[in-house]
């Protein structure tokens, strides 16, 4: 029986670490989707190019800390090619997540999450913002 033990126990605990790190990468996954999400609604409601690039890089900042994943290196790319009423915004969040706390059954200190995101502009918006 302790042979046994003296076997199967590391095993189990290198499965245990691997399915935390599987559930992680997962959950990291889901949160970088979320951000690029709300990044590109933020940037879809923006009245000019350049305000829809700071709007999108603070709303995936702010839901990224919000969440709790500490990202290395985040990045937002902002696409307002058609950036025009009735056009749509791109966006791209791309962040590498920490799994050091899951060294020990091999897996890399980071990995590199990117998601994208569409968000319409309304057809019938005035994207020239209130007359003076």
């Amino acid at each position: 029986m302790a042979i046994e033990l003296a076997i199967l126990a590391p095993v189990v605990l290198i499965m245990l670490l691997v399915v935390v790190a599987f559930g992680r990468v997962t959950h990291g996954r889901a949160l970088v989707d979320e951000a690029a999400a709300v990044a590109a609604r933020a940037a879809s409601l923006a009245t000019t190019p350049g305000q829809a690039h700071a709007d999108a890089a603070q709303a995936a900042r702010e839901s990224l800390t919000a969440a709790g994943l500490s990202c290395i290196g985040a990045g937002v790319t902002v696409d307002t090619g058609a950036f025009r009423p009735g056009g749509q915004v791109a966006v791209t969040v791309t962040c590498s997540v920490d799994l050091s706390a899951t060294a020990m059954a091999g897996l890399p200190g980071t990995l590199a999450m990117r998601a994208s995101a569409n968000s319409p502009i309304e057809a019938h918006r005035d994207l020239a913002g209130p007359i003076p």
